[in-house]
């Protein structure tokens, strides 16, 4: 076998994947293992990819515009595996009802995700990530116990997906107390499926570069973490407070750092 085509094989990989970044050979291992971990929550608890996973990608390469259109696209791809057979166990009433809460603050999520300075995005992404942190690991809830709190939860769960698709646990809240735990996965997923369709055309009609071959070199390597979640889907339920817990205090560390590296 010859090593010497292998290694520039790699070399030339790295340069096509990521285009004008050049990422070092560990960067490039770091962002397949996030990636990995990506795929494991998305389908392992069936949201929470973006908000688990991009914190980390902003340790690497520190602009959300560049991460979260390799987000999408791999969200609509997985989430159209996965609902390709379960359609018919969606609770669409609900999911057209809550929408007209959700849709409006995500659009205008996207243009804030255009038009604010990037610091700003990077603090706004640890604050609600630690926002989260804190939550899960105080094993607090979110809880909407009316219709007004609904509401509100929604449209601003809407924003914070528009801005950085990490708004899925204020979403959540809402959706266990008013769809099926039967249907709340699929309908989730076709939640997070029309979402993304609506932040990827806004890229796309804005000019912002989708980065649609870096997504498809990463592809397989979310597959894993997809595989993995799927498989180990039911123990994570099963096991969802200390799951919770766990990730909590580790994302409360990481976001403390990302926001030290900001104001320091």
């Amino acid at each position: 076998m010859d090593f010497n085509f292998i290694e520039f094989s790699f070399i030339e990989f790295s340069f096509i994947e990521f285009s004008f970044i050049e990422f070092t050979t560990t960067e490039l291992g770091l962002i397949a293992l996030i990636f990995v971990w990506t795929g494991f929550v998305r389908s392992g608890l069936g949201f929470g990819g973006a908000a688990l996973g991009l914190p980390l990608m902003l340790f690497i390469y520190d602009k959300p515009v560049y991460w979260l259109p390799i987000i999408g696209l791999h969200l609509l791809f997985f989430t159209s595996l996965t609902l390709r057979s379960r359609m018919n166990n969606v609770d669409w009433s609900y999911l057209k009802k809550s929408s007209i809460y959700i849709i409006p603050p995500a659009l205008v999520g996207v243009f804030g995700l255009i038009t604010l300075p990037n610091n700003w995005l990077i603090i706004f992404i640890y604050s609600v990530t630690l926002f989260y942190a804190v939550i899960w690991f105080l094993n607090l809830n979110i809880r909407s116990n009316n219709e007004w709190l609904d509401r509100f939860l929604l449209a601003i769960g809407g924003y914070v997906a528009g801005t950085s698709l990490t708004g899925a646990p204020l979403m959540v809240a809402v959706y266990m107390r008013n769809v099926a735990a039967e249907q709340l996965r699929n309908t989730l997923f076709v939640l997070w499926f029309i979402l993304v369709s609506i932040k990827m055309t806004t890229f796309i009609l804005l000019g912002v570069d989708i980065h649609f071959l870096t997504a498809l070199y990463l592809l397989p390597v979310a597959a894993i973490g997809h595989v993995i979640g799927i498989k180990t889907h039911e123990l994570i339920l099963k096991n969802d407070q200390l799951f919770k817990q766990i990730i909590g205090g580790v994302l409360m560390i990481i976001s403390l750092l990302g926001l030290s590296q900001i104001y320091y």
